[in-house]
């Protein structure tokens, strides 16, 4: 289907330099193929990654960039060996539209993990164009990269859920830490961290938030539902726990010291990393030895895991908290993202922008 068409001219919103500005950028979809699902966004989030790909904080950027990658829409056609979807269905999009599926992860449907995966944005397609996020009005993805939003889930609501609620629930669930009654720490609450303790609340944990300072400590325990609050920079309040956490789910995007937290794990407890930095990180080896611990990492989450992670979310009743804004406003949410001053979630109404108009 789709392939007499002429191409589709969409627009988004691209940033065109490292300043990361974002401006209104005109350009051209692939035709639906035989395998694509052709998407019209209702809504995305930004994630903390969206910041460090537009400002080229990796050093791998390429330009014009239309970032997003918690992508909600709406089906609007389906190629001709598309049997999942439909023309009406709700749908999500994550950070990941393609991989090599022959090697070892994609065999074992954990293509986050593909040398050869394709990013969402920032990436070259397998036609060689620049693929393009979900800050626009319409995207072309292969069907194995899309997931249905499960019924009666708000669609603003869902968009986190497909980068900071797949990252929490990923390790969790791999390293064998979605039994109850487990004792978990999460470190940093911004988008990810939110979650993670909604989500990690919900699989019957008792979890404790750490935090550089008391600035969150009501919306932690009162609004999140977090056991308790600790601050790091309180040296006898971190020896009172020291030896206590199953695992902590380490979400700080930027350069930190590891053995204050690798202190507060059991004997074969975990420290799992999941901020995006780009400065080594440091740490005494001893800390690690003589409590058998590990220090890991978690990429995001395979589309199984975005099915199971969505389904588990209805089933527990779990919302993201979020600040809904306009495409107008993107910037200057940006702006606010870079300053953690955001509870917790921004997500963009796309549709309501009316980007084609």
């Amino acid at each position: 289907m789709g392939s007499i068409e002429a191409q589709r001219t969409i627009t988004g919103w691209a940033a065109t330099d490292p300043t990361g500005i974002l401006a209104p950028y005109t350009y051209t979809l692939r035709n639906t193929g035989p395998e694509d699902v052709y998407v019209k966004v209702i809504c995305c989030g930004i994630c903390h990654t969206d910041l460090h790909q537009i400002k080229n904080d990796l050093g791998m950027s390429n330009y014009p960039m239309v970032p997003g990658h918690e992508v909600v829409g709406e089906v609007v056609e389906v190629g001709s060996d598309v049997s999942k979807f439909r023309a009406g269905d709700i749908v999500g999009v994550g950070a990941i539209v393609g991989c090599c599926r022959n090697c070892h992860p994609c065999k074992r449907d954990i293509e986050q993990y593909c040398n050869k995966k394709i990013w969402s944005y920032n990436d070259v397609y397998t036609d060689g164009k620049p693929t393009q996020g979900g800050f626009a009005s319409s995207m072309v993805v292969d069907q194995k990269f899309v997931v249905k939003i499960p019924v009666g889930m708000d669609p603003e609501q869902a968009a986190p859920l497909l980068c900071a609620g797949v990252t929490v629930y990923s390790p969790l669930s791999h390293f064998g830490l979605k039994q109850s009654g487990l004792r978990g720490g999460i470190l940093g609450l911004g988008g990810v961290g939110h979650m993670g303790v909604k989500i990690a609340k919900a699989m019957g944990h008792h979890v404790t938030v750490i935090s550089s300072s008391d600035k969150k400590r009501e919306e932690a325990l009162d609004h999140l539902g977090a056991d308790e609050y600790l601050v790091s920079s309180d040296a006898t309040k971190m020896q009172e726990k020291a030896d206590t956490l199953d695992y902590i789910i380490d979400t700080v995007p930027v350069f930190h010291p590891l053995e204050p937290y690798l202190s507060l794990l059991k004997l074969d407890g975990k420290l799992i990393l999941m901020g995006v930095i780009n400065t080594p990180l440091q740490f005494l080896t001893p800390v690690v030895m003589l409590g058998r611990k590990t220090i890991t990492g978690s990429f995001v989450g395979s589309i199984t895991e975005i099915e199971e992670m969505l389904e588990f979310c209805k089933e527990k009743g779990l919302t993201s908290m979020i600040e809904v804004i306009k495409m107008d406003y993107v910037n200057k949410a940006i702006e606010r993202l870079e300053k953690n001053d955001v509870r917790y979630r921004f997500v963009v109404d796309v549709a309501g922008s009316k980007l084609d108009q």
